[in-house]
């Protein structure tokens, strides 16, 4: 696993926690992540992890709205 090392303005009130999940959020929406791997980056459980994303206003479901009419016309 890499380490980055990030140099925040004190004006900015985030935490170490605030930061990593905000990072895991983005890199799911992305897809560049998988539910468990952006949970185990912020040191949660994929429930909580999932949890948590719509305060983030990421869906937990990864599809647009064009998979998602492909997928729903397949059934």
């Amino acid at each position: 696993m890499k380490t980055l090392t990030f140099n925040i303005p004190d004006s900015v009130d985030l935490d170490n926690r605030e930061v990593a999940m905000l990072l895991a959020t983005k890199l799911y929406e992305e897809g560049k992540l998988s539910l468990g791997q952006a949970a185990e980056l912020v040191g949660l459980s994929k429930r909580t992890f999932a949890e948590l994303l719509g305060k983030y206003n990421v869906s937990i479901f990864n599809f647009s709205a064009d998979d998602l009419s492909r997928e729903l016309t397949n059934v």
